[in-house]
Parts: C-alpha cells; structure tokens; sequence
C-alpha cells in the first residue's frame, strides 16, 4: 500500500470528493476512505495528516458514525470539517447541541493569525451548511475564527495540531478554502506539493506492465475521453501485441459516432476492432423502462459481448475499462456512507463466470484530471476536449422504453444541437451538453395543422468533474436557433423544453 500524504476520512457529506480534488490541485496527493477505515490500513498507507469530512448525522445521535479511536493517539495532525468538527469536540470533552436553526449559505470569517490562516484575508466569505453547533469548545482548544452566527466557527489545539471548521472549505463558495486546505497540508502536516499528473501517468504505466505481464489486455473503448485515455496508456505500457482495444457499437451510440471513433483511432495508431452488436442490446432492452434495469442489462450485454471477442484470442487475462473515480462514488458507497445515487455499467466488478482481471488506471481520479493525464499522454486537444458521453449512450438520454424511433429522434436532435452549439462557439464553453426525449406527447400546430408530437429537453451543464454542475446559462437566441431547427428539421418533433436545474438536487443525465 503506497504512502498517502492526506487521507480523508469519509462520513458521509455529499462534499467530501471535493477536499481530496482541492488538495490534489494544490499538488498534494490525497485518498478517501470510509470514516470506519481499519486502523491497520490507516497506518499502512503512512500518512501526513487527516481530515475528518463532513456529514448529515448528528454526533450525539445513538448510532453516529464515529471513526477507530486510535486515530486520535496516532500524534499526527488533524482537520475536522463541519460534523468533523463537532467529533472532535465531543471526544476532547466539549459540548455539541443542535442549534435553534439550520445555518446554510454564506458567512463572514473573522480570523486570528493562526498559521493554518497563511496569507488569507480577514472577513473573506466561508459556506456554512450544518445543524448541529459546539456549545462549549474542549479544554486546551481556543477559538480563531468566528462569524456572525458562529461564535466558534474555527477551534484550534495548536499544541496537538488539531484544526477544526464549522464552515466547509472544500466548496467553491468558501473563497479562500482551496488555500485553507493547502495550508493545512504544506505548514501543518509538512506535505510537499509535488503530485501532478506526470508522475501520475509513469506510476501508473509501471503499474499496467506489473500487473499484466506477458499476457494480453482487453479494452473495452468508446471513442470518449476516458476509454480513449486508457487505450493511449496501455499502448504506451504495452507491446502491441498484448492491446486488443474492441469497440462495440450497440446502436445507442450519437450521430456518426462509430464513424468518428474508428477515424480517431487511426489516428493514434492504436489498432481497433470494431463490434456491430445492435441487434443483442436492442433485444436486450426490449420492453425494458426502468433506469436502473436499463443500465444494468446494458453492463452485462457489454460483458458478454467482450467475453465472446476475448474466446478468439489466446492470453487474454485482463479487461481495462475507463471507470472514474465519479463512477465508483455514484454507484456504490464504497467510500463511507455516502448515498448511492445510480449505478454505472463499468463499476462492481465482473461476473463471478469471467475469469478476466480488472485493469482500470483511472479508477481514483476525477473528469478533469484525466483531460490533464491526456494531454500528458499526447492526445490531441480536439479529442480531450470532447463532451463525456455515458456508456449505456442514448439509451439512458430516453425516457422509458427505448425504442428505434425514439433513437432516430434523440439521435438526429442531438446532432442539430451539436452543430449550433460549435457554430456559436459554446461547445468549449460548457462541461457537457446533449438532448433528452421525454417520450411525452404534446399538442402543437404546424402548416394549420394540428400536431400531437414528442417533446426533447436541451441539457447544458457548467462543471469541473462531474460531482457538482449548474445549468448553462446560454443566450436566449443560442437556444432559440437550436429549438428551431429541431422542431423543422425532425418529423415527430414539436417542442423543445431546455433543463435549468443544477446537480445536486437533479444529477446530470436524466436516468
């Protein structure tokens, strides 16, 4: 088990991914695990400092979720962040109680010259979000923050290089929490700012060659940025003799998308395969509504379909798929007890009948992070810079039952959008962006004629990774031209809607 500078402690708050992406931005390598980590394990990994997450329980609760105790006697530096904080209290003898009301949204901070304050400003904004507050704060702690409403929005034990926070600094409304978090790591727990994406791709390609051998790897690719990635660092890592990168086109994919996927690969001069497998996921889907059994069947007609290919090679052991760490978090609560929110074709492992090893290089870093990886791989900025597309494609992106003519239709209106979208100049300028069909009719009048006709949702979302997004705010006349030209141009089509909610409380795709 390698050496992790920082280790987070996860219980649960909806936030905790963004202190490990915070700290790794600042070049300070950083893991999450669940709040329950063995001890052992903790140890094991040799790090630095830890910080303690937020979460929605209470402390005082019957069942809180409280973390080894012998975390505390380890003599290593430690960060609470909101719940965090209030165990922190609690164990050294202060008082937690649920305050009169929930305070949520921004505060003032006002700060002493605590050096886990280094180069911050006085009265910089801070989130807050919590119920619970410290009524008495512990023997040998003293405060050195405060804000209007928190008389002890930040405690600190000097002495025992014990740092706590009510407010959360890993969120982008905390103006200066990125460097908080920094400090945190650089003057308090003596890391060094030396991760980056570099030496991440060489720890990783020495990874691959150790754990694949002379054998032969299976990549399963899609023409997007993380299968594509993954493909680029295998034919890095690998002889090309040992790289059989497959595609499958299911016939879910977008407009021309095998097209644009083979071209690609030629490109990069990685050898493809390419799998016409529409009619075995179709039959698959058929009748089939629900989101969760949709992706589900999706995963393992994949599986099949690569198992099948592998049976024609000899040595094939292992199976790299381009699963994120955004992907692990959404599907499973492998990391604590964070909710799960949907599960992802690539995520939970393979069958107990297969008898292929997992290869995923990615499986521990976020969206933006592999855009970085792939420039440092050479890829071009074109192919990095292309919107993520979720494996199950536009089967997820139609509501209900999928259909071919509800694919015709989400298929060719997603390509006018495409089209206006880079036309206009917005394409780089928003994270992801795509159409849904609703599959609800609507009346509607073309030609003096009355229609009854489908409805499609443009969806535009601003993001860095994935865990969080906002809706684009796109010109009103950007998106008149886009509904334009799709209720003109697509028979079967009579209105166009467009999504203006943020993630959370809705998630990116619609299914």
């Amino acid at each position: 088990m390698k050496q992790v500078p920082i280790l987070v402690l996860d219980f649960g708050s909806q936030y905790t991914q963004l202190i490990a992406r915070k700290l790794r931005e600042s070049g300070v390598y950083c893991e999450v695990v669940p709040y329950r980590e063995d001890i052992a394990d903790i140890k094991a990994r040799q790090p630095q400092g830890i910080i303690l997450s937020g979460g929605p329980a209470s402390v005082y609760a019957e069942d809180a979720y409280k973390p080894n105790e012998a975390i505390w006697e380890l003599g290593l530096p430690i960060m609470g962040i909101c719940y965090g904080m209030q165990l922190i209290t609690q164990y050294f003898g202060g008082e937690v109680v649920a305050a009169d009301h929930h305070e949520y949204g921004k505060a003032k901070l006002s700060i002493t010259d605590s050096k886990i304050f280094e180069g911050m400003s006085n009265g910089e904004v801070v989130w807050m979000s919590h119920g619970d507050r410290a009524e008495r704060i512990p023997e040998g702690f003293e405060v050195i923050g405060t804000s209007e409403n928190s008389p002890y929005a930040a405690i600190a034990s000097e002495e025992k290089n014990i740092y706590a926070f009510q407010f959360h600094p890993e969120v982008h409304h905390s103006v200066e929490g990125t460097k908080l978090l920094k400090n945190f790591a650089k003057y308090i727990c003596g890391c060094d700012s030396t991760w980056n994406m570099g030496g991440f791709a060489k720890e990783k390609i020495a990874a691959i060659q150790a754990q694949v051998g002379d054998k032969k790897v299976l990549c399963g690719v899609s023409g997007g940025v993380d299968s594509s990635v993954v493909a680029a660092m295998l034919n890095e890592a690998l002889p090309k003799e040992q790289l059989i990168c497959v595609f499958v086109d299911q016939g879910l994919l977008r407009k021309n998308e095998a097209e644009d996927v083979q071209n690609m690969f030629k490109l990069l001069d990685i050898p493809l395969i390419t799998i016409d497998a529409k009619a075995a996921f179709m039959e698959a889907l058929s009748g089939v509504s629900d989101p969760e059994t949709k992706r589900k069947a999706i995963g393992e007609k994949f599986i099949e379909v690569f198992d099948k290919e592998a049976k024609k090679h000899t040595d094939v052991a292992f199976l790299a798929q381009g699963t994120l760490y955004t992907d692990v978090i959404e599907s499973v609560s492998v990391k604590g007890p964070s909710k799960t929110i949907k599960s992802h074709h690539n995520v939970g492992g393979l069958p107990d009948w297969m008898t292929f090893e997992l290869v995923e290089p990615l499986r521990e870093i976020f969206k933006d992070e592999v855009r970085k990886l792939g420039l440092e791989l050479g890829l071009p900025k074109e192919m990095i810079g292309r919107h993520p597309f979720p494996g199950p494609g536009l089967a997820i992106r139609t509501m209900g039952a999928v259909t071919e003519e509800g694919l015709r239709l989400i298929r060719e209106s997603d390509a006018i959008m495409q089209e206006e979208l880079k036309a206009t100049g917005y394409y780089d300028k928003v994270w992801q962006a795509f159409t849904v069909l609703l599959n609800v009719q609507s009346v509607g009048v073309m030609g003096d004629n009355r229609t009854y006709d489908n409805t499609v949702c443009i969806r535009m979302v601003e993001s860095v990774d994935g865990m969080t997004a906002t809706f684009a705010h796109i010109p009103h006349d950007v998106l008149e031209g886009m509904s334009r030209r799709i209720i003109n141009e697509i028979d079967g089509i009579n209105r166009v809607v467009y999504d203006i909610s943020s993630k959370p409380p809705a998630t990116i795709e619609w299914e």
